[in-house]
């Protein structure tokens, strides 16, 4: 950091939408209901949870604490962007991008992480039913999302140690609308390649890890299924992929799309719509997926809104 405080860069100017002030206007009604509605979602599924000991189970447990990590990374860019888009002056300043970098950072890859260990929760539950109340226990449980945690709080401890010691002296305009590693490292005036070398690997490690645990937790999931007899059971099990499933493959779409694709000037409008979508709209998805596609979740908010009434 004592590189970085020595230049003359002491913030930085997010530029966010090239679009006109009134468009400003209506894009900060629309993520602000988008936002409003995944803080409402994400909270109340927490407070759900909690509150129907019916969900008290590992599934639950770890859909509580993915709600949670969808609203800590998207409340890490969501208020400022808001904030921007009625500002003129849209600056962050170099603690503050570092601080916004490293929040994001930590909770995005620890929800891949989540995602995994939902795999093979389920793939527990499908697979070996009778088995599932003593392998997925409390215990491993924890450990399963001490380990997310863990890796979230390392990948973003390694990228930003790095970024900070980098020199920004000639420009501090970010073409985004947060501060996202690539866009920020572009304006270093320092030799990025150790950083965007580290960045690579730890995004295609941590990316290609957990899907490859995703994609043989379902082969299995499928084979399991396809040997049913039952097709109430089949349907059953499917129904209780369903959610997940869809989470994952719009989540793992849109992260590999932004940090795995060829980067390019033509490309940067719309990297920052794939980071409005996997940053800001899938935190808000995530909650009506899951209620949606869930008889469980459903029954315990007719269950909760009886008691209320």
């Amino acid at each position: 950091m004592t590189q970085a405080n020595s230049t003359m860069v002491t913030e930085f100017i997010l530029l966010g939408f090239f679009v006109e002030q009134e468009v400003q206007y209506a894009l900060f009604l629309g993520f602000l209901i988008i936002y409003v509605t995944s803080l409402v979602g994400n909270v109340g599924m927490i407070i759900l949870i909690n509150l129907d000991s019916r969900l008290h189970t590992p599934m639950y447990f770890f859909l509580q604490h993915l709600s949670f990590v969808d609203l800590c990374y998207t409340s890490a860019i969501t208020p400022k962007m808001l904030l921007n888009f009625l500002v003129s002056h849209k600056s962050i300043s170099f603690s503050g991008c570092l601080l916004q970098l490293h929040i994001y950072g930590l909770f995005a890859t620890t929800e891949v992480y989540l995602l995994a260990a939902m795999a093979i929760d389920r793939y527990v539950a499908i697979c070996y039913p009778l088995r599932y109340p003593v392998v997925m226990s409390r215990r491993v449980c924890i450990h399963l999302v001490s380990i997310s945690y863990f890796m979230g709080s390392f990948t973003a401890t390694v990228n930003v140690s790095l970024l900070s010691l980098q020199s920004f002296c000639d420009s501090n305009t970010i073409n985004h609308f947060f501060c996202d590693a690539p866009p920020v490292l572009a304006l270093s005036c320092s030799n990025i390649d150790l950083n965007v070398m580290l960045l690579m690997v730890n995004i295609g490690f941590n990316l290609t890890s957990t899907l490859l645990i995703v994609f043989c937790s379902y082969t299995y999931i499928l084979a399991a299924i396809l040997k049913m007899h039952s097709a109430s059971g089949r349907h059953k099990a499917f129904s209780t992929c369903a959610s997940h499933l869809t989470a994952v493959t719009i989540f793992y779409g849109t992260l590999s799309y932004m940090y795995l694709h060829p980067s390019s000037s033509e490309s940067e409008e719309n990297d920052k719509v794939a980071s409005i979508f996997y940053g800001i709209i899938i935190p808000m998805l995530n909650p009506v997926i899951y209620s949606l596609r869930n008889k469980e979740v459903k029954e315990a908010l007719k269950f909760i809104g009886k008691n209320c009434s």
